[in-house]
C-alpha cells in the first residue's frame, strides 16, 4: 500500500484547508484511515481516525468541531477538512492506514496501530 497526502500549504488563522490522501490498491474499503501530526521537536499525535464505510469517525479533543475526516472508497481517498484553523495547528501531517480493518477494536490513537504511512504534507498557520 503507498500513500500519497496532498493539500497543505500556507493559511492564515481563521482559515481553511482540505488534505487528501490518496491510497494505492484495491482493498482501500478494508482500511481503518487516519491522519496524525508532528510539530517540530514534538511526538506524532493522533487528529482524526475514520472506518471502513465512514460509519464511525473520532477526533482529538484539540480539533473536535473544527477538522471532519471523511473518505471516498470509489476514489481510494481520505480527506481531512480542516476549519478555522489555529497557529498551534502548524505540523506535518500524515496519513495512515491500517491493513486489518481492526483499529477500533484496538487503539486507534496509537502510530503502532498503523501499518502504513504516507509522506506527510506541511501545514502552516499563522497569527
Amino acid at each position: 500500500v503507498q500513500l500519497q497526502a496532498s493539500g497543505g500549504g500556507l493559511v492564515q488563522a481563521g482559515g481553511s484547508l482540505r488534505l487528501s490522501c490518496a491510497a494505492s490498491g484495491r482493498t482501500f474499503s478494508r482500511y481503518t484511515m487516519a491522519w496524525f501530526r508532528q510539530a517540530p521537536e514534538k511526538e506524532r499525535e493522533f487528529v482524526a481516525v475514520i472506518s471502513l464505510s465512514a460509519s464511525i469517525t473520532r477526533y482529538a479533543d484539540s480539533v473536535k468541531g473544527r477538522f471532519t475526516i471523511s473518505r471516498d472508497n470509489a476514489k481510494n481517498t481520505v480527506y481531512l477538512q480542516m476549519n478555522n484553523l489555529k497557529p498551534e495547528d502548524t505540523a506535518v501531517y500524515y496519513c495512515a492506514a491500517d491493513s486489518s480493518g481492526t483499529a477500533f477494536y484496538r487503539a486507534t490513537g496509537l502510530t503502532t496501530t498503523y501499518d502504513y504511512w504516507g509522506q506527510g504534507t506541511q501545514v502552516t498557520v499563522s497569527s
